[in-house]
């Protein structure tokens, strides 16, 4: 008799759970309700069946239960029970799958006005391509995939040199226009997922697969990979913004074409050298930073990790957070860099500059570090510690130690990487939250001074 109430109350409990629980599906924003449909036709039927064969359980242990002047009945078989259970089963599961067959017919059949939009995923980051005014994507081949051309663009295709370039995992999409998302994957097999839009797809290595959603709703939404990916694969996150069509349409402008990322002429270190004056006070002649004045070593780090920094304080997407003191002091500092032109200049002549290691002042267990270092930073900033620009890592080898631990703490308190103009800080505010207290950090750095 205990185990027939405990069966009840599990059939109770499980109800009142799918009814009142605070938890369900975020708000729809595109046009697939009939994916929300086939999800609940599948809980109605499935919870059906659950609640009828423990109530049957139930029952049978009553009904059943042990007594002394009954003796148990052997039927082996039961032709009628059988047909009735076959017949129901194949009744339930038509029920579940023949709706989804129908949603499935209308999911890949794109409609001829919908918009075409590349997302580009790698280890582990979303990135996009938008067709320029030809209204073609240019082709692509791994073959063309370098530091300088992340995306595989074919050089010699006209139709490409029109394509605008998202090397940002942030996309902005039209209200109310329908759009193919054509997915590619230049690594190992990804997903790209939004909540909100009921729909999902895996990006396969070698091929190319889509889905299509209307927007039905502006907002901003998480873009999730849902396969697993690597040890990074937690971080592989983007946003998604839904808004009026001046709104996208001014955002898409202000990204370049890649006619322009290739003619983008480099900086002209010579100029630099004049602009650097500024920036040697604090971080010496030689870039080689300056402890007392919380100035790091700038030698060795790559121009376009420079560029991208510089521009984030002129911007204020780094440098304005309260506690974010030294931040501060560098965010006027960058204004005076009038153009993108005085920025690539200043970092053109900072690569000039001899990349001497800064010294070691920080003390931890390198050997414990080696641990953190290999099963997280080194798949992104390399083996080495050099860096890989198509990884957006900067190098952390010969760096300054001291600035290393200052910057993993400010990710890791929402110092640094919680502005939403910074496209690649939030990764690394996810990861730096796996170094459990200052100890893992200083052995993290101790590992990284010691790299050759």
């Amino acid at each position: 008799m205990a185990m027939a109430i405990v069966l009840i109350l599990l059939v109770l409990g499980s109800v009142l759970f799918q009814f009142l629980s605070p938890w369900y599906f975020t708000p729809i924003a595109s046009n697939w309700g009939a994916i929300d449909d086939t999800i609940k036709l599948t809980f109605w039927i499935t919870g059906s069946v659950f609640v009828a064969v423990n109530l049957f359980m139930a029952y049978c242990v009553v009904r059943f239960r042990y007594r002394k002047e009954k003796r148990a009945a052997y039927e082996p078989e039961n032709k009628k029970l059988e047909a009735w259970l076959v017949g129901l089963t194949a009744v339930g599961i038509a029920a579940m799958l023949a709706p989804g067959l129908f949603v499935w017919a209308k999911f890949v059949e794109v409609p001829n006005d919908a918009a075409v939009v590349e997302v580009v995923g790698k280890q582990w980051f979303f990135s996009f391509r938008f067709p320029g005014n030809d209204g073609k994507l240019g082709t692509v081949d791994a073959k063309y995939i370098s530091d300088k051309n992340p995306f595989g663009m074919n050089p010699d295709d006209p139709n490409g040199q029109d394509d605008v370039l998202i090397p940002a995992s942030e996309l902005h999409l039209p209200i109310g226009k329908p759009v193919k998302l054509l997915l590619r994957s230049v690594d190992v097999l990804h997903n790209f997922a939004v909540p909100q839009f009921r729909a999902k797809m895996d990006l396969v290595p070698g091929m190319v697969t889509y889905f299509w959603l209307t927007p039905t709703r502006t907002g901003k939404f998480d873009i999730l990979c849902n396969e697993l990916c690597g040890v990074g694969h937690y971080v592989m996150r983007g946003k998604v913004v839904v808004e009026e069509e001046p709104a996208f349409q001014a955002w898409l402008s202000g990204h370049p074409t890649f006619a322009q990322t290739s003619a983008r002429a480099t900086g002209d270190a010579a100029a630099g050298k004049q602009l650097y004056a500024v920036c040697a006070a604090c971080h010496g002649v030689q870039a080689e930073g300056n402890p007392a004045l919380h100035a790091p070593k700038l030698s060795g780090l790559g121009d376009w990790y420079l560029q991208r920094q510089l521009k984030n304080y002129k911007q204020g997407t780094r440098g304005t957070h309260d506690k974010d003191v030294f931040g501060k002091m560098m965010a006027p500092i960058a204004a005076t860099l009038a153009d993108d032109a005085a920025i690539d200049n200043v970092s053109a002549y900072i690569k000039t500059l001899p990349d001497n290691p800064a010294p070691a002042t920080v003390k931890g267990n390198a050997n414990d570090g080696k641990r953190l270092y290999v099963s997280t930073c080194g798949t992104c900033h390399g083996p080495g510690g050099q860096g890989v620009q198509a990884m957006n890592a900067p190098a952390l080898k010969g760096m300054s130690d001291w600035y290393l631990v200052t910057q993993l703490k400010n990710f890791k308190q929402g110092v640094r990487g919680a502005h939403p103009q910074d496209m690649y800080g939030p990764q690394m505010t996810l990861m730096s939250k796996t170094l459990t207290d200052e100890r893992a950090i200083n052995d993290l750095v101790a590992y990284i001074n010691a790299l050759k």
